[in-house]
C-alpha cells in the first residue's frame, strides 16, 4: 500500500499541491503551523471516516475557495479521490478510478493508521474516542466493519426518533428497527472482539522492550450475540422511551488498555507510558494487517519523533525500515530524522509550499 502521487486542491492551506512519493519514509519538516499535519490529514481522508482530526468536512476547504476541495492519490494503476463541490460543501463524495463509490469502500483499497499528539488524551477522555480508535483498527483489517457501523448508527438514530415521538410508537416498525440494530450491532461487536483478541496475541508475541506492551479489554462481551442483543433492546424499550435514546448496544461499549508489565490501566499511567502503549498497539496492528491483507498499511506519524529520546527514536526508525511499507513523518526540526534511511524522501514545508530537500 503505497501512494505514488498525492494531489490536493483547495485543501486547508494548499490551493494546489502535488507530491511525488515512493515506498519507505516520507519526511515533512517545518515550523508549527506550516501545514505539515494538513498533508497527513489529506492522506487520512483516503480511508473511511472524518480523518485524523475528525474535523467537519465544511472546515477543510481553503478560505479563499468556494467551499470545495479535492484530495486524490495514485496507487499504481489505482486512482482514489475524495472531496466536496462548491454546491454541496458539506457532502463528501468519493471516487475509485473515476467511478463514484461510498466513502466506506476506500477501506477495500487502502489501510491507513495514524498517531497524532491529540491521541495522547485517548485514555483520559470519554469512551467514544476509544470506540472510534478501535473501529478504525477493525476497519483497516475488515473493511465491511465501517459499513456495519454506519448501518447500525442509522438504525439507532431512526429508533431514537421513533421513541421520542409523543404518541405511541409503531410497534411493528420498532420491531423491525430492533432487528436491524441487533443484526448490525452483533456484527460490529463480533468484529471488535476478533481484532481485540488478535491484537492481544500479537502484542504478547512482539514485546521487544522498545515500547510498553499493551493489553486490551472490551467490556461488552454479552452483546456479541444477535439474540441476546435483540432481547435486551426489547426489554429496554420503556427505559429508552423515557430517556429518549437507546441505552443498550455496542455504541455504549468501552475499550480499556492496560500496561502489561505493570497490570495498570493506561488512564493511570504517565503520559510517556500512554504514548508508548499507543505505539505498541499501532505497530502490532500494522503487522496484523500485513499478515492478513498481504501488504503493510500506510502509517501517518505526526510529531512523534520529538517525544522520543534519541535511542528510542533511532530504534523506532530501524524497526519501521525493517518492516517496510510507506511511513509519513512530521517534525519541526530536520535533525530529528537523522536516523531515517538514506533513501527517505525529505520535504520542507513552509506557508503552504512544499519543496524537496
Amino acid at each position: 500500500m503505497t501512494i505514488s502521487r498525492l494531489t490536493l486542491q483547495n485543501f486547508r492551506n494548499y490551493p494546489q499541491l502535488r507530491l511525488e512519493t515512493t515506498p519507505g519514509f516520507v519526511v515533512l519538516s517545518g515550523d508549527n503551523g506550516a501545514g505539515k499535519t494538513n498533508i497527513l490529514e489529506a492522506v487520512s481522508l483516503l480511508s473511511p471516516g472524518r480523518g485524523l482530526r475528525r474535523a467537519l468536512i465544511k472546515d477543510m476547504a481553503c478560505e479563499e475557495s468556494a467551499g470545495d476541495f479535492a484530495v486524490a492519490a495514485e496507487l499504481g494503476d489505482i486512482q482514489l479521490g475524495t472531496g466536496t463541490s462548491a454546491e454541496y460543501p458539506e457532502r463528501r463524495k468519493t471516487r475509485v478510478n473515476g467511478a463514484a463509490v461510498p466513502t466506506n469502500d476506500l477501506a477495500q483499497w487502502l489501510s491507513i493508521l495514524w498517531l497524532t499528539p491529540a491521541m495522547d488524551r485517548l485514555f483520559m477522555e470519554g469512551a467514544s474516542g476509544r470506540r472510534n480508535f478501535l473501529d478504525r483498527l477493525v476497519t483497516a483489517l475488515e473493511p465491511e466493519h465501517a459499513r456495519n457501523c454506519t448501518r447500525y448508527d442509522a438504525a439507532r438514530r431512526e429508533r431514537n426518533r421513533l421513541l421520542a415521538d409523543e404518541y405511541m410508537p409503531d410497534s411493528e416498525w420498532l420491531d423491525a428497527l430492533d432487528g436491524q440494530l441487533a443484526g448490525f450491532g452483533s456484527a460490529v461487536a463480533e468484529a471488535r472482539f476478533r481484532i481485540t483478541e488478535a491484537l492481544n496475541n500479537a502484542l504478547a508475541m512482539t514485546d521487544d522492550g522498545l515500547f510498553a506492551a499493551a493489553k486490551l479489554h472490551l467490556d461488552d462481551k454479552k452483546q456479541r450475540s444477535e439474540g441476546v442483543l435483540l432481547e435486551a433492546l426489547r426489554a429496554s424499550r420503556q427505559a429508552d422511551r423515557g430517556a429518549g435514546r437507546t441505552l443498550t448496544g455496542p455504541h455504549k461499549a468501552d475499550l480499556t488498555v492496560f500496561h502489561g508489565a505493570k497490570n495498570q490501566a493506561a488512564g493511570k499511567c504517565s503520559t510517556g507510558e500512554q504514548k508508548a502503549l499507543l505505539f505498541s498497539i499501532i505497530l502490532a496492528h500494522a503487522d496484523l494487517i500485513a499478515e492478513q491483507r498481504g501488504s503493510r498499511p500506510i502509517l501517518l506519524l505526526d510529531e512523534v519523533a520529538a517525544h522520543l529520546d534519541p535511542r528510542r527514536r533511532a530504534a523506532l526508525f530501524s524497526k519501521l525500515e525493517e518492516k517496510g511499507g510507506q511511513v509519513w513523518l512530521t517534525g519541526t526540526e530536520p535533525g530529528l530524522f537523522s536516523d531515517v534511511p538514506e533513501d527517505a524522501l525529505h520535504f520542507q514545508v513552509a506557508g503552504g509550499t512544499v519543496t524537496k530537500r
